[in-house]
């Protein structure tokens, strides 16, 4: 269950770093409350993710995770360029996060 608390808490914190682009510096109200509502949905759901995982490795995973995130739905989304620096990047955290599943994470 920990896994899927971890995967409902990357959702969410993908809406706040979409959401507070949005917001304009906290000028917007609509896009405001989405981030803040989202980021506290976000670290409920990670807070139940870290009654079952190490605090250091559900954090990493999580942060890890949803940066990949944000960057995919970027580049498909906000013609945000995907360089191959950037590609390398994320296979580099794909590779890290793999690394901590597999050192028996949860």
């Amino acid at each position: 269950m920990s896994w899927s608390y971890l995967g409902i808490a990357v959702v969410f914190e993908i809406a706040v770093a979409i959401s507070a682009g949005k917001a304009q510096g906290f000028t917007r109200f609509g896009w405001t409350a989405v981030t803040l509502l989202s980021g506290a949905i976000a670290t409920y759901f990670l807070s139940l993710a870290l009654l079952t995982f190490d605090v250091g490795v559900g954090y990493a995973i999580w942060t890890s995770v949803s940066g990949v995130g944000i960057v995919i739905l970027g580049a498909l989304f906000f013609g945000q360029r995907l360089s191959l620096s950037k590609f390398f990047g994320v296979a580099l955290v794909i590779g890290g996060v793999i690394g901590l599943r597999l050192s028996g994470a949860a």
